[in-house]
């Protein structure tokens, strides 16, 4: 603490005052210098008429150097510019002295200012020397201070090539951290055991405890574009076992300007280790579609909608309608959507299940474009209350579905789960009735085409795992988990949301769109890294406690149901699901029944309706599974 108020203090307060007086201070140096070289590099001058020059030497360099400024720079910051100053306020300086020598001369205004014009000369050039010397000493002084005051970090790099070389060129142009480089870390066995700039390059079999306890080693960034995500979670995963801090440099795309800035380097975090490559969408198409567009989102201060809602406001539409019966989030969104300048939207605090009121919305607005992403997703909450999850999941999706068709809306796309495909949970069978109402409107419209998108779990989004083991973790733990197999898909929320907007432009309508998401993802693994990338040891800091399956939670999840198959798209990560044939109009029905009944069931027998419209409902875990054996 100490130290860094010595630092701000130095830097703050005294730096340019300091430095002028050194400035004049070695100008009047330079004058004796100039002195003595003129006289055969000795005294043997008049050194009594030497003391009554300097004063004024003094007073007239620091009238100039006050005029240019050139004590202003930032001596840690010292380059081309600083030196520039320097040599005009010198040059000034000269010029004056220089002028009043030949008016002495001429008038013999002060017979002590007699100075021969080669003294004048070569005081000039010791001058512009010496002080544009002092300032690159200084900046080299101020250096090792720093480098004494503030603490090291010892890191290693990972990645020997082209992106390694310029981390290691970014992390000693960092002045902010002191870092110094212990190494580079290289796979390729050609590289092993040579050096660059004196670094060596080490084979990744050698880095063990043993060697981050003999160099006291701090961090390792990893530095490999385009490196394999299951050769990341491998590196990741020893490294993190060894008890460093794993960073990571972000892709080329990312870089600022084309140039990587040491502050871009960021702890890896639990999105870099999905075991997959992340899926972009990069499409024109987008951009045409939703152009002055009047577009609606439902849900649009959730996870999914609000990040929907952001990429939606990226592009110039004509009006974007948010709708959301949360009304702080809401409020949270709308708020950030100004901060950054954008006034074409309209916040609504509105319920999707309140049919009249979403009629109101549509009618006054006339959206082209529907993004229905509304939904009660939490399962346990939902296998307790199958009467909320039927009015929104189910009945919410028909009053926003009926609503498009009737306002000739042109696409609307369905936000849904992989937790619909062979649901053994409320929650994903409301929303495979969901799914299927709107295939079955797909069927009748001759205009809106109707588009499903069905992923898997979302990285941190309201709920998910995520954020509940990174409170566990702030809580000192133990971490949760159901079960030691329990496997899920993740993806990140830009990701599914990509989808979603892309979904919005491909197709003719009736098609459900999933990902290749790659393999699934171990949730106990999970926990365990998450515990490694705050820090912390498992089990020894923090504890992971496994609690039992939840009501109508499944050991792993699907992507597609019994009798479903894929077709390519143009997109090599995104397919379409083949869904088995169905009696549309008796399935319809059956889905308007439920919605009119809905009033007056109780949760047995709003399951039961459910487990008639999707055969393939099978609780698990469940009050509900005497429902499975009756029949």
């Amino acid at each position: 603490m100490i130290r860094n108020f010595f630092l701000k203090a130095l830097n703050k307060y005294a730096s340019k005052w300091i430095v002028l007086f050194i400035d004049v201070l070695l100008v009047c140096f330079s004058f004796v210098i100039a002195y003595a070289i003129r006289f055969n590099i000795s005294f043997n001058f008049n050194l009594s008429v030497l003391k009554t020059q300097i004063p004024i030497v003094a007073i007239i360099a620091l009238i100039c150097f006050l005029f240019v400024g050139s004590y202003k720079g930032i001596i840690r910051h010292t380059g081309t510019k600083d030196a520039f100053n320097v040599f005009f306020g010198v040059t000034i300086f000269s010029v004056f002295i220089g002028f009043l020598v030949v008016l002495n001369q001429f008038f013999s205004i002060y017979k002590g200012f007699t100075i021969p014009k080669s003294i004048v000369l070569i005081h000039y050039l010791v001058s512009v020397f010496l002080l544009i010397i002092s300032r690159y000493i200084f900046k080299a002084f101020y250096e090792v201070i720093s480098t004494e005051l503030k603490t090291i970090t010892n890191v290693l790099i990972y990645g020997a090539g082209d992106s390694g070389l310029i981390t290691y060129g970014a992390i000693n142009r960092e002045r902010e951290n002191n870092y110094d480089v212990l190494g580079f870390i290289d796979d390729n066995s050609n590289k092993i055991g040579k050096k660059i700039d004196r670094i060596k390059i080490y084979d990744p079999a050698k880095i063990d405890e043993e060697f981050i306890d003999y160099y006291d080693i701090d961090e390792v960034i990893i530095s490999i574009q385009n490196i394999k995500p299951n050769r990341l979670l491998e590196i990741t995963d020893k490294l993190l076992s060894l008890g460093v801090e794993v960073k990571i440099v972000p892709p080329l795309s990312k870089w600022i300007g084309g140039d990587l800035q040491a502050n871009q380097i960021k702890q890896i975090n639990i999105d870099d280790l999905l075991g997959r490559e992340q899926i972009s969408i990069d499409n024109p198409i987008v951009k045409r579609e939703v152009n002055d567009k009047v577009v609606i989102v439902t849900g649009a201060a959730g996870s999914i909608g609000s990040e929907i809602s952001r990429q939606l406001a990226s592009y110039q539409l004509k009006k974007l309608i948010l709708v959301d019966q949360a009304e702080s989030p809401l409020y949270d969104l709308q708020q950030e959507l100004i901060q950054k300048n954008i006034f074409n939207f309209v916040a609504i605090v509105a319920d999707v299940r309140d049919f009249a009121r979403m009629e109101e919305i549509f009618n006054e607005f006339q959206p082209e474009k529907v993004f229905h992403a509304a939904a009660y997703k939490h399962v346990p909450l939902m296998e307790h209350s199958p009467y909320e999850a039927i009015k929104i999941n189910v009945c919410g999706t028909k009053n926003i579905a009926d609503l498009s068709l009737k306002y000739n809306v042109e696409r609307f796309v369905m936000v849904s789960t992989d937790k619909a495909v062979n649901p053994t949970n409320v929650m994903g069978a409301s929303k495979r009735v969901a799914e299927k109402y709107i295939s079955c409107l797909s069927k009748e419209s001759k205009f809106t085409k109707f588009t499903i998108t069905r992923f898997g779990n979302v990285l941190g989004s309201n709920g998910s795992v995520i954020p509940l083991f990174k409170k566990q973790i702030e809580n000192g733990g133990p971490l949760t988990v159901t079960h030691q197999d329990i496997t899920r898909y993740f993806m990140t929320i830009p990701e599914a949301c990509r989808l979603v907007l892309e979904a919005g432009t491909m197709g003719v309508g009736g098609e459900i769109y999933i990902f290749d998401m790659g393999k699934s993802v171990k949730i106990f693994e999970m926990a365990k890294r998450m515990i490694s990338l705050s820090g912390l040891k498992y089990p020894e800091d923090i504890d992971i406690k496994i609690t039992g399956l939840r009501p109508g939670e499944k050991l792993y999840e699907e992507l597609l149901a019994n009798g479903e198959n894929t077709k390519k798209t143009y997109h090599e990560k995104i397919m379409i699901a083949n869904s088995p044939d169905m009696d549309h109009a008796s399935v319809k029905a059956q889905i308007e029944k439920l919605c009119t009944e809905i009033f007056q069931l109780n949760n047995y027998a709003s399951v039961e309706f459910i487990k008639v419209i999707v055969p393939e409902y099978i609780s698990k875990n469940s009050i509900y599974e005497k429902l499975d054996l009756n029949n």
